[in-house]
């Protein structure tokens, strides 16, 4: 008896080490934005005087290079463009009492040596000026398609669409963030709005 319960306290012991291991042991929040190749390309004084002047943290139309759990797992992820609020595109489909839609266009390159197979929106949250974050709901907007839900890119290929939120209509929407892998990878983007 003695003997199956350390047995059962080793087995409790792993999966424990491996669940604090898997759960963001090394979590990060990239939010310094690429350098644009303009900047890059000009080597005079107005080019370090651009450079100086960047904004420190993304905000819209910026890029972010975030990796993903598998080697070679890396997407460049670029927030096109915002929709707030974000008028259903149907009749049939509208936001709860007291809320509204807000949409984000997320464009994604796969910049990796691994295919990128997974449902982007699942990785995406807004927050507010006060903290309180929301995840993606199933909307379309008439800003234009939404992202696929099963988004499937080889290396060098990408993928454009709209990920859709539901936020109260009192809510000032302050950030955007993006997770690979269903939002459980380690690095995650971050854009002010």
């Amino acid at each position: 008896m003695h003997a199956r319960t350390r047995i059962a306290a080793v087995v409790v012991a792993t999966i424990g080490a491996l669940t604090v291991t898997a759960c963001g042991s090394g979590s990060t929040v990239v939010d310094k934005p690429k350098e644009h190749a303009a900047a890059k390309a000009d080597n005079g004084k107005d080019a370090k005087k651009e450079k100086s002047a960047a904004p420190e943290v993304a905000k819209v139309g910026d890029t972010l290079t975030l990796k993903g759990y598998e080697d070679g797992s890396r997407l460049d992820v670029t927030v096109v463009k915002v929709a707030d609020p974000g008028k259903p595109a149907d009749e049939f489909t509208e936001a709860g009492d007291g809320k509204r839609f807000v949409g984000v266009q997320f464009q994604l390159v796969n910049t990796g040596k691994a295919v990128y197979s997974d449902s982007p929106s699942n990785g995406a949250q807004v927050t507010d000026s006060k903290g309180q974050q929301f995840d993606s709901t199933f909307a379309d907007i008439t800003a234009g398609p939404s992202m696929s839900s099963s988004l499937k890119l080889k290396p060098g290929a990408k993928g454009l669409g709209w990920v859709v939120f539901e936020v109260p209509k009192a809510s000032k929407v302050d950030t955007v963030q993006f997770t690979m892998n269903s939002g459980f990878a380690d690095q995650t983007g971050e854009w002010k709005l």
